[in-house]
């Protein structure tokens, strides 16, 4: 995992204060960066334009026209005055090497259209609107067919990862110096690409310094592989999934359980269901139980036999129609718990605890903020907010899984998810262990997948996690 922090600015000025750099030499670096990304991926003959605001973020740009001049057709344009000591600097030193500076878009001729563009407008401090003029030019420029690169983060993305007007849409985000959360929203991901961060002058780990955030990756995934030979199927651990008024939704994570490892699985319901021949079906607890799965599905219930349920001694994961009533408030001090809400849900976990009453687009708008707030007060508890870009809190730790894809916006992919994680809970992982393991895997089945985007069925990613 790598990690992530809200603000790179401290990070900054402890390379001037402790390290003797320059503010001169880490801009130096930031350009050299995207200069040796171009030349990894572009032809020598290209067409670049880069277009560079008037502070640090359009120097970095300024920087990088001098260092590919007279190697490419690069033009620089320059829609607002340059107001910040360092964009004064490096825009002299591109006038005295003869880069070619253009007024306006309307000078680049049809025959002239860049092969390259590079966003160096706004960087990752911009804290207000953008203006008509500004919106006008982002938008004129994600009209043009070139590869585009943003520099440090998509000009239009505040400090919260919102675009409240118009936003560079990034085929590549080389951000400088280290990962920030403002990238990893779920409206940032729309316009940020890939992600990959520059060295400033030092290594990465001596650049950072500690944070309680981090970006997971795929290595971070530790699969369930069996290494014990003198096993039998209690070895692995028998999950109870309780099925509710939906029944499939219930089904669908007893398979996903089931093919992730977990020894035995029983469905607990007195309706008639129609199951695999492998899946187990009881009406109350099996009494070598070893962990539960609940509210997938669950429709209307009957509180005392929900709350019997939940004062049980051993892992669970909570989704779904749970956290609409407040008896969700019973278990949010123990231990061992593992919630799974998107949204919505989230917003009535949130409003029944007391913490926030907020709509979903306030929520959406400040993922971060109230993740950590509920971390904060529930320190005990693994939350995992669904998402574009999902967030997993425990213990005051937040880490952020990007590996989820469009793939997933459909109907029981949720309830897979919650199987997996359960799968692994009664296999003997860790809460936050299970989460992570199991988030990352729910992923990993969807990309890999092979089908249209639009066709993936829940019993795909089931397949998918089997060949991990």
């Amino acid at each position: 995992m790598q990690k992530v922090f809200d603000d790179v600015s401290a990070l900054d000025k402890r390379c001037c204060n402790e390290f003797g750099l320059s503010d001169d030499l880490l801009m130096e670096h930031a350009a050299v960066s995207m200069m040796q990304h171009i030349h990894s991926n572009c032809l020598n003959n290209a067409k670049i334009l880069i277009v560079c605001g008037a502070g640090n973020n359009g120097a970095d740009g300024i920087a990088l026209a001098r260092l590919l001049h007279s190697q490419y057709g690069v033009s620089i344009l320059m829609p607002y005055h340059v107001k910040s000591v360092m964009a004064k600097l490096q825009y002299n030193r591109a006038k005295l090497l003869g880069v070619h500076i253009i007024d306006g878009l309307s000078e680049l001729l049809p025959e002239h259209a860049p092969d390259i563009i590079v966003d160096c407008l706004f960087g990752s401090g911009l804290n207000r609107a953008l203006d008509d003029e500004s919106q006008r030019l982002i938008k004129r420029l994600n009209a043009l067919h070139g590869y585009k690169i943003a520099c440090d983060i998509p000009s239009g993305l505040n400090k919260l990862g919102h675009v409240t007007s118009a936003g560079f849409y990034a085929d590549i985000t080389i951000t400088m110096g280290a990962l920030k959360t403002q990238l990893y929203s779920d409206i940032a991901k729309e316009y940020t690409g890939n992600i990959i961060v520059s060295d400033l002058g030092v290594q990465r780990n001596i650049y950072e310094t500690t944070t309680n955030t981090f970006l997971l990756e795929p290595v971070d995934m530790k699969l369930p592989f069996r290494s014990k030979q003198n096993s039998h199927k209690g070895t692995f651990g028998h999950l109870s999934v309780i099925v509710g008024n939906k029944t499939g939704a219930g089904i669908i994570a007893a398979e996903a359980a089931f093919a992730f490892g977990a020894g035995l699985v029983t469905v607990i319901t007195d309706q008639a269901v129609n199951l695999p021949s492998h899946i187990l079906q009881k009406s109350t607890l099996p009494e070598n139980c070893t962990a539960i799965a609940i509210g997938m599905g669950l429709g209307y219930f009957k509180k005392a036999e929900v709350q019997q349920i939940l004062n049980c001694d051993m892992p669970k994961v909570i989704d779904a129609d749970l956290f609409h009533d407040d008896i969700i408030l019973t278990i949010l001090n123990a231990e061992n718990i593992v919630l799974t809400p998107h949204p919505k849900e989230f917003c009535s976990l949130l409003k029944l605890s007391r913490l926030a009453d907020i709509t979903v687009a306030e929520l959406q708008n400040n993922r971060f903020k109230y993740v950590r707030m509920f971390a904060e007060h529930y320190p005990k508890i693994v939350l995992l907010l669904k998402g574009a870009n999902s967030l997993i809190s425990y213990n005051n730790m937040l880490y952020i899984n990007t590996l989820g894809n469009n793939a997933l916006s459909k109907g029981g992919t949720g309830d897979v998810l919650t199987g997996l994680i359960a799968s692994l809970l009664t296999q003997g992982y860790s809460v936050i262990n299970a989460t992570i393991t199991a988030s990352l895997a729910h992923c990993m089945a969807a990309r890999n997948e092979t089908k249209n985007n639009y066709a993936l069925m829940p019993m795909d990613i089931v397949e998918g996690v089997k060949v991990l």
